[in-house]
């Protein structure tokens, strides 16, 4: 089976010089893919010439009039650029012509185009931002949603649960994924009240659910997927990732102080190189826009070819994993609205939470 992935090759800060190396670089390491190119196409076709690169068999070229600026309003994308690369890299999708798209543009106009030219799943109301964080196993931690949705009802945490589950089995191939909802407290009283209706949603949802997750919870490895609100799950993202770029400041700080720690990072290179690596953002790179009627797969704007190649994996991995037929399959029979009103009558039933500074 060949994987056919179009590639929004505007977008982003960076645009074409590093999205065709990428590419090319891709296509030398995966045999069974296809890409569609999608952009201007004198200047793809520049660019790959730079690249000693041509458009063989295993690579076509989707011509686009117009590109989506970094700035530009979702609304503004949505009505005004149909002609643009990155809608036309998503419309590749719906046309069957591609089985997933990557763009590391406008995440507003992506997230919006998307959904209107895709749509969404049966049972799904509302798409999620899903990425994988490294954690102190050796593995990674699933989490979403890291922002597309500031409020979240109670059903839609489940959703996100749902679709978490299909990503880290599609992309990982781990049957039944622990689940943890993420909360200021292990304990069932914590939290606000959407967030301990969610919980009980899950704990007879028929997941592996482990019940609440704390903060630090995400980079122990004490669950597969953590499941939180997009305003929550952006917040926690941006400050993980300002905290590891403080850490290795201040790392580099010491070892420049003078001639005897530069001599010891001399020494100690190996052990700092290792160390780097296993905390390359890039190698993480690559956010799943779960739970539309297509693949899409949301490239940091700020990536490199080596990261860009990596969000190409994560879109590869999905569509040739089934990762819609997964959500569709794992979705409930049953109606949800009856599931949130069981679980509002067991919230009542519960002890109320005790006012006082959190532990």
């Amino acid at each position: 089976m060949t994987v056919r992935i179009s590639i929004d090759c505007m977008g982003g800060d960076h645009g074409l010089s590093v999205t065709i190396p990428a590419a090319l670089s891709f296509l030398a390491h995966v045999p069974d893919v296809h890409l569609l190119l999608v952009g201007r196409e004198p200047e793809i076709r520049s660019a790959l010439a730079k690249h000693n690169g041509s458009a063989s068999d295993r690579v076509s070229i989707v011509h686009a009039t117009e590109v989506i600026a970094m700035d530009e309003s979702p609304a503004s994308a949505l009505r005004g650029r149909k002609g643009s690369s990155m809608r036309l890299a998503i419309e590749a999708v719906k046309s069957g012509e591609a089985d997933a798209c990557l763009s590391a543009g406008n995440t507003g106009a992506l997230m919006a185009i998307a959904r209107y030219v895709l749509r969404m799943l049966p049972g799904i109301d509302r798409p999620a931002i899903a990425s994988q964080l490294p954690n102190q196993l050796g593995l990674t931690t699933t989490m979403l949603d890291l922002g597309a949705n500031v409020d979240c009802a109670p059903e839609h945490l489940l959703q996100f649960a749902i679709m978490g589950s299909a990503l880290v089995t599609a992309l990982e191939n781990r049957e039944q994924p622990t689940v943890g909802l993420l909360n200021v407290g292990e304990e069932l009283i914590k939290g606000n009240e959407n967030v301990r209706l969610a919980a009980a949603l899950l704990r007879g949802s028929g997941l592996n659910f482990r019940g609440n997750v704390e903060g630090n919870d995400i980079y122990k490895g004490t669950v597969d997927v953590v499941v939180c609100d997009g305003f929550v799950g952006n917040v926690a993202l941006k400050a993980s990732e300002g905290l590891a770029q403080l850490l290795g400041g201040f790392i580099r700080e010491e070892y420049e102080r003078h001639i005897f720690t530069r001599l010891m990072a001399v020494i100690s290179y190996p052990v700092l190189r290792r160390f780097k690596a296993r905390l390359d953002h890039r190698r993480y790179n690559g956010a799943a826009l779960v739970g539309l009627r297509g693949v899409v797969v949301k490239s940091h704007g700020s990536a490199d070819a080596f990261a860009f190649e990596f969000a190409l994996r994560r879109a590869y991995d999905a569509a040739r994993n089934g990762l819609l037929a997964r959500i569709e399959q794992a979705m409930p029979r049953h109606e949800v609205a009856a599931d949130i009103e069981a679980a509002a009558g067991d919230q009542a039933a519960a002890p109320a939470p005790q006012p006082g500074p959190e532990q």
